[in-house]
């Protein structure tokens, strides 16, 4: 982006205002509009000038998070990027913002604050970047009811023969949702790497677990890829596929970054064309930055079928694009096409 990015942070901590105004204030592409202790004073300050990204708090006095995120995207629409404190109960809330229409999440502990938000201020830069890129007319919350896509006849498939791997980064969680929410039952068993925070994709999978047809659960090391059932990787860890006789595994392991990412896309995909080769369908939706890209490369050219979400319904056109860019697909669909792809790999 050629122009410089005017943030508003809203945050009731005097340290996280502190930190977060020094830290965009001394890079370069970035200016803090302003930095206020709660809505009621974001919505003062935004009638003066209105900002690029708002970063924002969920717990906070006079108005909570959520409550103004939703006014935000029913009145006039901006890009948030949520920095919030998960715990058990705090990751509910902040899922929930997440499904309000906020581009993504910071996770912020409760100790050590001031050195974290020094520490992971790359993170911090990279998320708020992204966001001032996102397409909000992709990122609307995604609709209660959508059109069924028709349920396979017959009985269960039973094999584990055939599997699907996805990855994605900002604007995942709406792509996701809006994905599961229509695929059956019978779906052919899914494997998926969301760039997301540690304690944040065990909530993630209980919400689409209770909204969608399929299972969804967060990925636990021996786990089988199972038709009707999504796995999704657990924050903070790699995920990876094996092969054991006519089965498919996952593994749940710790290790060094990949492509700037723990999970990383491309560990996943890397698995899946090894493992899988032509029995498997890689999907790369919207992102940003590179991962997952040379992953899907490698399951091209091990067979695989591969398809990249499209500009035109990407949040951000990072990860397919670069993916298109280095021949790993030929395809790019609309996200509201990629169910029935799914569903294909049964027929």
């Amino acid at each position: 982006m050629g122009q410089t990015i005017k943030v508003l942070i809203v945050d009731d901590s005097a340290v996280v205002r502190q930190v977060l105004t020094g830290l965009f204030n001394d890079t370069p592409g970035f200016s803090v509009l302003a930095a206020v202790s709660d809505p009621v004073f974001a919505e003062q300050r935004m009638q003066q000038s209105w900002p690029d990204v708002i970063v924002l708090d969920v717990e906070m006095p006079r108005m909570d998070g959520i409550t103004f995120l939703k006014q935000l995207m029913a009145k006039r629409p901006v890009p948030v990027v949520i920095c919030s404190s998960l715990t058990e109960s705090g990751s509910a809330t902040a899922m929930e913002a997440m499904a309000a229409g906020a581009v993504s999440i910071v996770t912020k502990p409760k100790l050590g604050l001031k050195k974290f938000l020094e520490d992971d201020s790359g993170d911090i830069l990279q998320a708020v970047r992204g966001a001032a890129q996102a397409r909000l007319s992709n990122i609307m919350p995604v609709p209660e009811r959508l059109p069924v896509v028709p349920q396979a006849t017959g009985a269960m498939v039973t094999t584990t023969d055939r599997v699907v791997v996805i990855g994605t980064s900002t604007g995942g969680t709406q792509a996701l949702e809006r994905i599961f929410r229509v695929l059956p039952a019978t779906a052919p068993g899914i494997a998926v790497v969301q760039h997301m925070p540690e304690r944040f994709t065990a909530q993630f999978a209980e919400r689409l677990d209770k909204l969608c047809a399929m299972r969804v659960k967060e990925a636990e090391d021996g786990d089988r890829i199972l038709p009707g059932q999504v796995l999704i990787a657990p924050g903070g860890r790699h995920l990876r596929m094996l092969r054991s006789g006519a089965q498919y595994r996952v593994e749940v392991f710790d290790g060094p970054l990949v492509s700037r990412h723990r999970p990383s896309v491309d560990v996943l995909f890397r698995s899946a064309a090894r493992w899988a080769g032509r029995n498997a369908t890689g999907i790369l939706l919207t992102g940003m930055g590179d991962d997952g890209a040379r992953g899907l490369k490698e399951m091209r050219d091990a067979g695989a079928r591969t398809l990249v979400q499209d500009e035109a319904s990407s949040v951000v056109f990072g990860m397919p694009k670069e993916a298109l860019a280095m021949g790993a697909s030929d395809r790019a669909i609309p996200l509201d096409a990629v169910p029935a792809e799914i569903m294909r790999v049964l027929v």
